[in-house]
């Protein structure tokens, strides 16, 4: 007799969801959600994304209650809680999505594993994105994202065998309230769960997605021109599949998409623009799971350079940060640098939690070169501020826009320029810094230009060292973009000197 445990984590959502699915074969099941203390006390962790959460959780447990399910929220520790259940009820297996997640999580994942082959359970795993575990070559990812991402959605059960004597009692009871959790109140959230998520998704796809990529990029114009599904994404009350697929059939159905509607409309440019902003959405979702990979790869990815040519770059590499970067964080984190266009992203991601990626890169730019930050700290507190926080992207951007890469090409945001260009009529800096241009508000931090080329000094200088270009080749080879193109540079490049052409298939997989 098989009885099961599904075991919810970033995966709100009955749409696409392998575990459930697979559950419905199963003689009886439970569904399961921890809410972990490893979590609550990460230095990620925000009171916004608890309330996120608990708002995801209820119409998920109605989700899976029609569907004869029930879902038990429980609070703890992960191998606590599954051994308390297991006393309850004996279950055989354990179906879960993988996880890409910060430090924590890979470490509850391995007590799990050795806590199910003591115990017999049989814990089965499915991916969910285009992050592929234990890859061993990056060639051929981007076919691989794609045949997963090309395939049929898991259909949704609607019926479930719920293990005896639980039913009642889990639909009856209430939800933790933060205030049980522990956690202070938390400041509004968007509205949450699979339906928010559906949503959101039509919204964009059925018209807001016209003047994406002119859109995004300006705070004024990104908050309703950009997609808004990232905390969708990074709770899974979307899957990445489903937006995969409503994208493409978005744009084959957009008039002038390239295919066959000899109709005038056609020829109407809005019906272009709209299959070409499609088409632009369609490409990040690629690099989203691009980013998540080379966490997957390498989780020390979290607190240590890609390059390790980099360590002792600022302090802050294995050392307390000294008093005066502490005073500049205090500022950059607070919104009173004395760089209006800086504050004003800042203010607005402290109250919102959300903020467009190019101010996102803007604002850790200033923080690597202008105030020369080392990315760690910088890294946490926004992690707690965005609520689409996800590790493998946050780790990778925080890394690439602060120079640590060795690979990429360094991109410093003047805020200056980005005002002009995104804000030239002041009014989001009115909005959100109202005391500018009063005695109030604080003189600039620090010399713009002083302060950028004595970064630059230290980065260029560092990188047209010897070791950093050997170093370089070595992480281009097990993170880098397949479609850059870029030769192999230092000791990978002496190597493929040697040695023959790369082959007709490397060249045809690069996708990125």
């Amino acid at each position: 007799m098989s009885r099961t445990v599904v075991w919810f984590k970033r995966d709100l959502r009955v749409a696409d969801h392998a575990p459930l699915a697979e559950a419905a074969r199963c003689d009886a099941a439970l569904a399961l959600f921890i809410i972990e203390p490893a979590w609550l006390d990460s230095p990620e962790c925000h009171p916004r994304h608890v309330a996120w959460l608990l708002k995801c959780l209820q119409p998920l447990r109605d989700e899976l209650a029609a569907r004869g399910l029930p879902l038990l929220v429980r609070t703890g520790d992960a191998v606590e809680v599954l051994a308390a259940l297991r006393r309850e009820f004996d279950f055989t297996h354990l179906f879960s999505h993988e996880e890409t997640g910060p430090g924590w999580s890979y470490e509850r994942d391995k007590a799990v594993a050795r806590w199910c082959r003591t115990h017999g359970v049989a814990w089965t795993e499915w991916p969910q994105t285009g992050v592929v575990r234990r890859l061993k070559d990056r060639r051929g990812w981007a076919a691989r994202w794609q045949q997963r991402m090309g395939a049929p959605c898991v259909p949704t059960p609607t019926g479930l065998c719920a293990a005896p004597g639980f039913a009642t009692s889990t639909l009856t009871s209430a939800l933790p309230t933060l205030q049980q959790l522990g956690v202070a109140p938390a400041p509004n959230t968007p509205a949450a769960g699979e339906a928010a998520g559906h949503a959101m998704l039509a919204s964009f796809l059925g018209g807001r997605a016209l003047g994406y990529r002119r859109n995004l990029s300006s705070p004024l114009t990104a908050q309703a021109g950009c997609s808004r599904l990232s905390e969708h994404l990074a709770f899974g009350t979307l899957s990445m599949r489903t937006l995969h697929q409503a994208t493409e059939a978005a744009i084959r159905r957009a008039p002038g998409s390239g295919g066959d509607d000899p109709s005038p409309a056609r020829l109407d440019p809005s019906h272009r623009e709209l299959a070409y902003a499609l088409r632009g959405f369609a490409g990040r979702l690629r690099w989203h799971c691009h980013f998540m990979q080379k966490l997957e790869d390498e989780p020390a990815i979290e607190w240590r350079n890609f390059a390790r040519t980099a360590d002792g770059l600022r302090s802050g590499d294995g050392s307390e940060l000294q008093a005066i970067d502490h005073a500049r964080l205090q500022a950059w984190c607070e919104g009173r640098t004395g760089f209006p266009m800086i504050d004003a992203c800042m203010r607005q991601l402290r109250a919102t939690g959300w903020l467009n990626f190019r101010m996102r890169a803007m604002l850790v730019s200033f923080a690597a070169y202008h105030l020369w930050l080392h990315w760690r700290e910088p890294g946490l507190f926004l992690a707690q501020q965005f609520l689409d926080f996800e590790p493998g992207i946050h780790w990778s951007q925080m890394q690439m826009q602060s120079g640590t890469t060795g690979i990429n090409t360094l991109r410093i945001y003047s805020p200056t320029k980005q005002a002009l260009d995104h804000d030239p009529q002041g009014e989001y800096v009115r909005r959100w810094v109202p005391e500018f241009g009063t005695p109030a508000y604080p003189q600039p931090i620090v010399e713009e230009r002083k302060a950028l080329a004595a970064a630059k000094e230290r980065l260029y200088g560092l990188r047209q060292t010897r070791e950093a270009r050997d170093e370089a080749g070595d992480i281009q080879q097990k993170h880098g973009s397949r479609k850059s193109g870029l030769p192999p540079s230092g000791k990978r490049a002496r190597q493929a000197r040697a040695t023959e052409a790369p082959s007709a298939d490397d060249a045809q997989g690069r996708l990125f």
